[in-house]
């Protein structure tokens, strides 16, 4: 027992310091006064999106820096192509994955090549943009060094289940990450984190580094593209951008358990060693303090513990549209994400939309 209460300290002090970072942060996104100077074009890889990809596209119709909008269809069984024409995308007839590749990073291949903008902002189907949002992206490229730009979005839960469920999955990102926007920090390249919803890279550069080649295999792609350049020496810049994109990715809890569940851990691009310390940082410092509380065996550091997750339901609130007694009870739900956490870990899953890939 004293060897478990040494470790949960330990990981307990890991946390902590990962959060305090949080007191420096990059404030949100906003759209600068200042037209760009470079030409932007939007890709959207889209599989079966008929119903989601609308509200994307309604976004960017009323926004006057794009360049473009480009759909790739990724082999869709339904109505996907015809809705993005009808939205006024140009829509790419995506090619079955050559072998060794996944569906998304090839649907993002093919747009990066098919694109004429000088900078390509990259949206997932489900996300909701408003105007300034490419703007806003396009200036995180500024800088001298090759820049990687990746925002966060805002969550739209409509049900109690999501709500619930969501929140407590999102937690274990910051107590293994820390805020990705913390200023003055530059994570080891295989912690860098990315979110593939929403990113933004300079066309050319990116082709001349190989495009997406090497995310190719990886189901997290997002951060697989992300962690290969951050090795290669280019800047992978993170902002906040909830006030201009909103994503509504899943229809029920099961929905969150299943899909987002399955990269949670993202266990195709994390070392083993890595993998082993975030799942003892979850189960140490998130899933154990409730489960002794509920056997009345909780000590001072659980509680402690306890207050902290509690506490940190503030920094999580703006990242989602509507909460409700959900959200605010989500930490009761930290076992349950502990233990879809393991799954992940031991048993990634290599399917996704109809297609199976090797390992």
């Amino acid at each position: 027992m004293r060897a478990l209460t040494i470790a949960q300290a330990a990981a307990a002090a890991a946390v902590l310091r990962r959060l305090v970072r949080g007191r420096t942060r990059h404030p949100p996104l906003t759209v600068p006064a200042e037209r760009p100077r470079r030409t932007i074009s939007v890709v959207i890889p889209a599989r079966d999106e008929a119903g989601r990809i609308g509200p994307c596209l309604r976004g960017l119709a009323g926004d006057p820096d794009l360049h473009e909008v480009l759909v790739v269809d990724d082999c869709s069984t339904d109505a996907t192509a015809a809705t993005a024409r009808a939205h006024g995308a140009r829509v790419i007839a995506g090619a079955e994955p050559p072998p060794g590749w996944v569906g998304k990073p090839w649907a993002l291949q093919q747009g990066l090549e098919a694109a004429t903008g000088d900078v390509v902002v990259s949206l997932d189907a489900d996300t909701r943009p408003r105007p300034g949002l490419a703007r806003a992206m396009a200036a995180l490229l500024d800088g001298a060094t090759p820049t990687f730009a990746t925002a966060g979005t805002r969550f739209i839960c409509e049900r109690f289940g999501e709500r619930l469920l969501h929140p407590a999955m999102l937690a274990t990102l910051g107590y293994r990450f820390g805020p990705s926007d913390a200023k003055g920090f530059v994570p080891a390249p295989d912690r860098v984190v990315s979110n593939g919803q929403c990113t933004a890279v300079e066309r050319r550069r990116l082709l001349a580094a190989g495009g997406y080649r090497v995310a190719a295999g990886h189901m997290t792609d997002d951060a697989a593209l992300a962690r290969a350049l951050a090795a290669g020496g280019w800047t992978v810049t993170f902002r906040d951008g909830g006030d201009l994109v909103e994503v509504d990715m899943h229809d029920s809890a099961a929905e969150v358990w299943r899909e987002w569940g399955r990269s949670l851990a993202l266990p195709d691009v994390t070392p083993a060693r890595r993998q082993a310390e975030d799942l003892a940082i979850v189960w140490l410092t998130l899933a154990l303090p409730p489960l002794r509380l509920l056997a009345r065996r909780a000590g001072p550091l659980d509680l402690a513990l306890l207050v902290v997750r509690a506490a940190l339901l503030g920094g999580l609130a703006r990242a989602y549209t509507n909460r409700g007694a959900a959200f605010w009870l989500s930490p009761l739900a930290d076992p349950a994400v502990a233990v879809r956490y393991t799954l992940s870990v031991f048993r990634p899953e290599r399917r996704w939309r109809g297609r199976s890939y090797a390992a």
